[in-house]
């Protein structure tokens, strides 16, 4: 299609040409023949007219013909060719001032063909020449006009002068337009290779950068962000439309810690709030836009959501703590369960004699009361180091929050306390139902607890796209159990899971703890949202089946 457009130009150039002629003609005509005759003026007149139609016929097919065609060029050439030879013989022959036209035929063969081509219009153009000078000068071309006078007057060192330099400038005209003909096609089929290379390079970079598994910012010397990928965008929840050219520290402000030393950070952590509420936290690395001549020209930001890695880390260290606590702890109860019966027996055979006393009886009474408490917290503890292993089956959660709140309803902690079930009934996730029972009964005891002068508890449960680290979303069974009480602060909020952790004078601290090793048992995670003063809410998540996942 260039060669085609090529021609089309060329095509219209001519038309442009032929029209001066042809005007010049009209002028001629209306003031009279001048120097020609009226046989002469028809003659152009004529060939100008021919010349229209060929141009309008070749654009024609060009425009309908869908391959270009090289006959379609050489036609051209030799068009010109001849409208050239017919001009010189309508003005004179050997007296005609046209012949140099010759040339523009020549240098059109060399732009749209080649220099061989040139070469080989040049030699016809030398030879037709040539033929016309020696024709008129024997007087061969009376019958189309052309007197000998002329020639003859002239003289044969003068017809021969003329051919040769004209045979000269033909030929040259080839040799110079070929050479800067190839020159230029050569420049421009190299610069548009390197374009295609350019536009590759682009869309292999623009691909790579947007399928990048971590975020990928680019900023401006004065911080102006110029590249925003799409991970940035999922992670952000910031387009680039409304990141572009939007300062770094406006958009994430975590950077603002490392504003003196942001084009060199090897590794550093921030927190963020996303668009949808969730707090992240943000791993990064820098390094320093370096143009040409060695000078900055802005800064390039490797970013990553390492939020689950450092929950993970987090679970892990807590894991270690508590399965170390427990082991230990476990050793010890077993130590104390055994003199503790032996406690309880005797104090039971010597409380049953005839000689006790009854302020002996209450003291014995209040001895047994306590090592019942103690082995009941003991039987307590027991079954939060060494839990049981999960049995899951399909279970209607329905039904299962709709039972503990049927039993609660005798429990003074819950008395003001409305449960609110959002369970839907067909909402079956695969749990155990005891170990499960246990967890929905100490998180409601503690919602009660923290709302002395009552409130609301709400369960909901369904399936959820857990958003984990790196932007991954994965489908999981989604439980929360909120209250509407007093709310923890953060310091209390990071230790609620611990064993023996309590802010109740009569808690044990290991409801949350054993809550928190049956999750774990499912292979889940628990999370828990608190606002002092507003509530709390606890969020459990569960794998779903193979079947049911993604």
């Amino acid at each position: 299609m260039k060669e085609s457009r090529r021609v089309v130009w060329f095509i219209l150039a001519r038309m442009i040409v032929v029209s001066l002629f042809l005007v010049s003609t009209i002028i001629l005509r209306m003031k009279g023949t001048g120097p020609l005759g009226v046989h002469a003026l028809e003659g152009i007149t004529k060939i100008v007219v021919a010349t229209y139609g060929f141009s309008i016929v070749s654009l024609l097919f060009l425009r309908v013909t869908a391959r270009y065609d090289q006959t379609v060029t050489y036609f051209q050439i030799i068009w010109d060719i001849l409208f050239v030879t017919l001009l010189i013989l309508f003005t004179g022959g050997v007296t005609s001032p046209f012949s140099f036209l010759y040339l523009l035929a020549i240098t059109s063969a060399s732009v749209l063909l080649a220099r061989r081509e040139a070469l080989y219009t040049a030699s016809l153009c030398a030879i037709i020449y040539g033929a016309i000078m020696d024709l008129q000068y024997f007087g061969r071309l009376v019958d189309l006009g052309l007197s000998p006078v002329p020639a003859q007057k002239l003289g044969t060192t003068y017809i021969f002068y003329t051919i040769f330099l004209n045979i000269i400038a033909f030929c040259s005209t080839a040799l110079l337009t070929g050479y800067l003909a190839e020159r230029a096609r050569r420049s421009e089929t190299e610069l548009e290779q390197k374009a295609i290379d350019y536009d590759e390079l682009e869309r292999l970079n623009s691909t790579i950068v947007s399928n990048l598994n971590s975020g990928l910012i680019t900023v401006t010397g004065d911080g102006r962000i110029r590249v925003f990928n799409r991970y940035a965008e999922a992670l952000t929840g910031i387009g680039l439309a409304e990141a572009y050219d939007c300062h770094l520290f406006d958009v994430l402000p975590g950077f603002r810690v490392y504003a003196d030393v942001l084009a060199n950070v090897k590794r550093g952590e921030f927190e963020f709030i996303a668009k949808m509420g969730r707090k992240l936290t943000i791993g990064f690395s820098s390094v320093p836009l370096m143009l040409k001549d060695s000078d900055a020209a802005g800064i390039l930001l490797n970013f990553q959501d390492v939020t689950q890695v450092r929950r993970m880390e987090e679970s892990l260290k807590k894991s270690d703590r508590l399965a170390a606590i427990g082991e230990l702890s476990a050793r010890i109860a077993h130590e104390i369960r055994n003199p503790l019966a032996a406690i309880s027996g005797s104090t039971q055979l010597i409380a049953q004699g005839g000689a006790v006393s009854d302020p002996d009886r209450r003291l014995f009474d209040i001895v047994l009361r306590e090592t019942d408490r103690l082995n009941g917290l003991i039987s307590d503890f027991l079954a939060y180091a060494r839990p049981n292993q999960p049995e899951p089956r399909p279970v209607d959660f329905h039904s299962l929050v709709a039972e503990l709140a049927a039993l609660v309803t005798s429990d003074e902690r819950f008395e003001g306390v409305v449960i609110d079930n959002r369970v839907d009934s067909t909402f079956r996730p695969l749990l155990d139902p005891d170990q499960f029972r246990q967890v929905l009964w100490n998180l409601m005891g503690n919602a009660a607890g923290a709302m002395p002068d009552g409130g609301t508890i709400t369960v909901e449960a369904g399936q959820s796209d857990e958003i984990r680290g790196g932007g991954q979303r994965r489908i999981t069974y989604r439980i929360s159990v909120a209250d509407t009480g007093l709310g923890m602060d953060e310091a209390t909020v990071a230790r609620i899971f611990e064993p023996f952790f309590t802010t109740k004078s009569t808690g044990t601290g290991l409801g949350l703890a054993t809550v928190h090793r049956i999750v774990e048992a499912h292979g889940g995670r628990i999370a828990v949202e608190s606002t002092p003063g507003k509530g709390t809410m606890f969020v459990i998540f569960l794998p779903t089946p193979p079947s049911s996942g993604e």
